[in-house]
């Protein structure tokens, strides 16, 4: 049966430009005729010959969702007074915009004579949208209460829907009268009548009712669904030193259910208020925000979906088209640091990260890169993860001193008036799409980092507590950094002494460097002169060779949403026989040391390769990574996680590596002269000889002699390596180090 609205005649539009009122709705607006004016935009509003709202509400019913989305400035075209009117006072405006929603949806119920099922009919809900400037948190201020607002943040809890009474019918448990109050919308409250009105009108030997008579009839009440929401803004907007400011939401009916922490939602809401329980203040009240209508990321993981210009993608395919784009984007990551080529590279793979992929059987092999930044301190660590967190798309910097399992992870907290458990999410779910950058990570406790064992590999964060068993999502890069066990990196010493970590953790970072301040006039001559240049032209305009970082992160943004290649046949032939090759020396080596190496090369690091391969195709945008992607993604493999493997071999003052008993002789030593000396004591080296003659044996001494062959500077060699010594205040004197020597 054909609609009943296309009998009547359809005024002509133009390119999303509605007929503005209509002799049938001249005149100014009010309550009384807001109804037919809203029902009159969404029959006769049409954009390039469709009906769009007539449409959207007609489909949508047929498939059982009560519900119309409707965009701004739309309503705006077709009658500006009547948009005006709804952003100014939306908690009057809003109900009658979903009564002429049910209306219109009676019509096409009423036009296609289904009777029984216009009975049946429920509510239909006005979700808004608009494309205007949203505003943050911290600007709302009392002048926008009862306005239509806009705001960005991230969804950090969300509690279990709940029914919320819309009508509560009342019933006198004396007399039994009944009587339906309607409840305002959001977490305003109803004050049921102290009297009942057949006191007013006593009947013959009917007794009169006392006060506050009436009881709520929980079965004939009329109930809507409803979820509470906590919105966190970004961080990125949160001034320095302050905390970040959160709002309570409140959505109900089509709304809940929609979001999980960590998703980056744009809110339109009423800004409203409300008295929490126990509050003694009369005059006070808590805002909170009423939803009516969100935008979340169907695009990519948590991030709100990016739009970019026909201008942006030509400018960024032109970037990927001409010259060496991998080198280009090397030089512009952290370029106030001196050198740390590699480490640039490296920081630039995992900005753009390799390709997700889901097999056939449902599991998910992840595409993002985790680095380790391990070695000595002033080597500019903490200066990398502060630029990662700028130029990344979602960038989350913490210190691993201030961080717990729950603050990484997810807590459960409870809600102090509703006593209900809910989720937060850490911050590795609040970087969901992006990189946490984790600073002094060897400062963390242990059980601290293994609580981040599941969200570096598997992506997911499992909750099993207080009766709340989910999981959340955490697709996220992992860029970290850490000093050594001593303070700085001891070369007499294996990876596994200078390393405070597990396998476990080591296993799932994809590069690992090691950085070592090594003393060298001519590189300590460039480095001074590069750090004088950037304080001396500190207030100066940026290098014109230096890429634009708000034109950076837009273009690895394009390129993590744009672009998913794959690693070619030729490709995969050369990694899968190096990667054979490679294991093959980690076992010569482990045999020819007589002990394991911490840094184990498994599965996980051939799967980084591929990783790393991905990303240099996708600084490119191309499909395929090619041989010569498979070549770098080896090469730096080889200088960061195998160095890092096959690194702390004592060399011999013949240049032949010492025998590992030997090595047990030089600990014996170390031990022998910690017992014996303490920081700060004036002892000459002669007597440290004289005295270990007194008590070592003559292959000891000859050790001795290799070591302070290799050492110019004893003191140095023997202060720097004790555990114990590191603990204390105290260091050595200029006058002893020259009494030692």
């Amino acid at each position: 049966m054909a609609d009943a609205w296309d009998a009547q005649p359809a005024p002509v539009y133009g390119e999303r430009i509605a007929l503005q009122d209509d002799s049938r709705n001249a005149g100014p607006i009010s309550p009384a005729n807001a109804t037919e004016r809203f029902l009159a935009f969404i029959r006769n509003f049409r954009h390039e010959n469709v009906f769009v709202y007539r449409d959207q509400l007609r489909r949508r019913f047929h498939l059982g969702q009560y519900f119309l989305e409707v965009e701004l400035r739309d309503l705006a075209a077709f009658n500006g007074t009547l948009a005006d009117l709804l952003v100014a006072r939306p908690a009057e405006f809003l109900p009658l915009f979903e009564n002429a929603a049910r209306a219109a949806a009676a019509a096409v119920v009423h036009a296609q004579g289904e009777e029984e099922r216009a009975r049946e009919l429920r509510e239909i809900q006005v979700m808004l949208r608009s494309d205007g400037n949203p505003m943050q948190i911290r600007e709302l201020t009392s002048d926008y209460i009862s306005k239509l607002v806009k705001i960005p943040g991230i969804i950090i809890s969300a509690s279990t829907p709940r029914a919320r009474a819309t009508h509560l019918t009342i019933r006198c448990s004396n007399c039994s009268h009944t009587q339906q109050l309607p409840v305002a919308s959001g977490f305003g409250g109803i004050s049921l009548p102290r009297k009942c009105p057949t006191n007013d009108n006593p009947q013959a030997n009917q007794e009169r009712c006392p006060l506050d008579p009436y009881m709520i009839d929980g079965d004939k009440c009329l109930c809507i669904d409803q979820q509470t929401l906590k919105l966190q803004e970004h961080p990125e907007v949160v001034p320095t030193g302050e905390l970040p400011r959160h709002m309570l939401l409140s959505s109900d009916r089509y709304l809940c259910g929609r979001v999980v922490p960590g998703m980056r939602v744009t809110i339109m809401g009423i800004y409203s208020i409300f008295q929490s329980r126990g509050s003694s203040a009369v005059a006070t009240r808590n805002p909170y925000i009423r939803v009516v209508g969100m935008t979340v990321d169907t695009d990519g993981p948590g991030r709100a979906s990016s739009q970019f210009s026909p201008e942006d993608e030509e400018a960024f395919i032109k970037m990927a088209r001409g010259g060496d784009v991998y080198a280009e984007l090397a030089k512009n990551i952290a370029p106030s640091i001196f050198g740390s080529l590699d480490i640039k590279k490296a920081i630039a793979c995992l900005l753009f990260g390799g390709s997700r992929k889901r097999l056939p059987d449902g599991l998910r092999v992840r595409g993002d890169i985790n680095v380790l930044l391990l070695g000595d301190p002033g080597t500019a660590k903490s200066q990398f993860l502060k630029f990662v967190e700028k130029v990344a798309p979602i960038g989350v910097y913490t210190s691993g001193k201030g961080s717990s399992a729950a603050g990484l992870t997810a807590s459960v907290v409870r809600e102090g008036s509703s006593r209900e458990f809910y989720l937060e999410g850490g911050a590795m779910v609040l970087a969901d799409g992006g990189v946490v950058c984790v600073d002094e990570f060897d400062k963390m406790r242990e059980s601290d980092r293994v609580a981040i064992h599941e969200a570096m590999e598997q992506q997911t964060i499992s909750i099993a507590k207080a009766g709340i068993t989910t999981i959340l999502n955490s697709r996220t890069s992992v860029l970290a950094a850490a000093n050594s066990v001593f303070g700085r990196w001891d070369d007499t010493k294996g990876a596994e002494d200078n390393m405070d970590f597990q396998t476990t953790i080591l296993s799932r970072f994809d590069m690992i460097f090691i950085i070592k301040d090594e003393h060298d006039e001519a590189k300590d001559t460039s480095i001074a002169r590069h750090v004088m240049q950037v304080h001396l032209n500190a207030n100066e305009a940026p290098d014109m060779e230096t890429m634009d970082l708000q034109f950076l992160k837009k273009y690895i943004n394009y390129c993590r949403t744009r672009c998913g290649p794959r690693i070619s046949d030729e490709a995969a032939d050369k990694l899968r026989n190096h990667f054979v090759a490679i294991r093959k020396a980690a076992k010569d080596q482990e045999r020819q040391s007589g002990k394991r190496s911490s840094i184990p090369i498994t599965i996980r690091q051939l799967e980084a390769i591929i990783r790393i391969s991905e990303s240099r195709a996708k600084m490119t945008l191309t499909p395929f990574a090619t041989i010569e992607d498979v070549a770098e993604a080896i090469r730096l493999f080889k200088v960061s996680t195998l160095d890092a493997a096959l690194s702390g071999d004592i060399i011999g003052a013949e240049g032949g590596a010492v025998r590992p008993e030997l090595q047990d002789e030089l600990s014996k030593i170390e031990k022998q002269i910690q017992r014996r000396f303490f920081v700060g004591a004036q002892v000459s080296e002669k007597r440290i000889v004289e005295d270990f003659v007194k008590q070592v044996s003559q292959r000891t001494m000859m050790m001795y002699k290799v070591v302070r062959g290799k050492r110019s500077n004893m003191p140095v060699l023997v202060f720097s390596l004790f555990p114990p010594f590191h603990s204390c205040r105290a260091s050595p004197s200029m006058a002893s180090r020259r009494s030692f020597q």
